[in-house]
């Protein structure tokens, strides 16, 4: 088996020892820390990982590159500190890893991310199955530079794999919350670069849309509260990204907020 795991962390001292230990089935782990101030780094070594230090912080998608770009394994597993994979998605990763080089009828495969809100999980909705690539063939794959939310960009066919990786995300509502502002500035940034337009109108429109694909037409409401709940911290988030957007653009130079919206 030829396995590299990446992840990057910082202050991930709670979540980084259950994380590697799901998928210690792996040929080497390779840790990028940004800057930790408690322990992460040495509980990472401890386990047997390659623990890199960054300094700077340059977005989600570059930081998980300059991951990727030190993996040596032949595939690539790129999961987050407060992720695990489950037994049997384990055994699935295990048995297309296993395979014999240069007859994988895929390059690339997505998971299915089964996430917690307030220490319950979200089984249907925007949230389940949230399916992400996160498997694939380290020549045959990169990451995109966006700041968060970044995609694993494959070359070739991507399949996907049985059993659920575990995320445990979001423990309380302040942790929501504060992820909600982080992720909301920067996909604002990011659709402001794409040459991406925000406002009241598309704010407004952009959330109502969230809140229903997520509560009515992917059944959130099978979820009870929780799944209301989530539904309203989708379209919320959706709102503040919009909102950031016009922001943002308002802050331009007369120049560039021109050229951005001539896009």
């Amino acid at each position: 088996m030829t396995l590299s795991v990446i992840v990057i962390t910082k202050n991930e001292a709670a979540h980084i020892e259950a994380c590697l230990a799901s998928v210690a089935f792996a040929s080497e782990w390779i840790v990028v820390d940004s800057a930790s101030s408690d322990n992460t780094a040495e509980r990472a070594r401890k386990f047997g990982a390659r623990v890199v230090a960054s300094d700077d912080w340059p977005g989600f998608g570059v930081q998980k590159q300059r991951a990727l770009d030190r993996a040596t394994g032949r595939w690539v597993l790129s999961i987050d500190a407060d992720e695990r994979v489950s037994p049997e998605l384990a055994a699935r990763i295990a048995a297309v890893v296993g395979g014999v080089a240069g007859s994988e009828p895929f390059a690339a495969y997505e998971l299915d991310r089964l996430s917690q809100m307030s220490g319950r999980w979200i089984r249907h909705g925007d949230w389940y199955p949230d399916r992400v690539v996160r498997l694939f063939l380290r020549d045959r794959a990169r990451f995109s530079a966006d700041l968060v939310h970044e995609r694993v960009v494959v070359d070739g066919p991507v399949g996907r794999l049985g059993g659920d990786l575990l995320h445990y995300t979001m423990p309380t509502f302040e942790d929501a919350l504060a992820k909600m502002n982080r992720y909301s500035s920067g996909r604002a940034a990011d659709r402001l670069a794409a040459g991406g337009r925000g406002g009241v109108g598309p704010a407004l429109a952009h959330a109502a849309w969230a809140f229903v694909r997520s509560y009515v037409i992917r059944r959130g409401f099978l979820d009870g509260a929780a799944g209301f709940i989530v539904a309203s911290y989708i379209a919320e988030g959706t709102w503040w990204r919009y909102l950031k957007v016009a922001e943002l653009a308002r802050r331009l130079p007369a120049a560039d907020s021109g050229d951005s919206a001539g896009h």
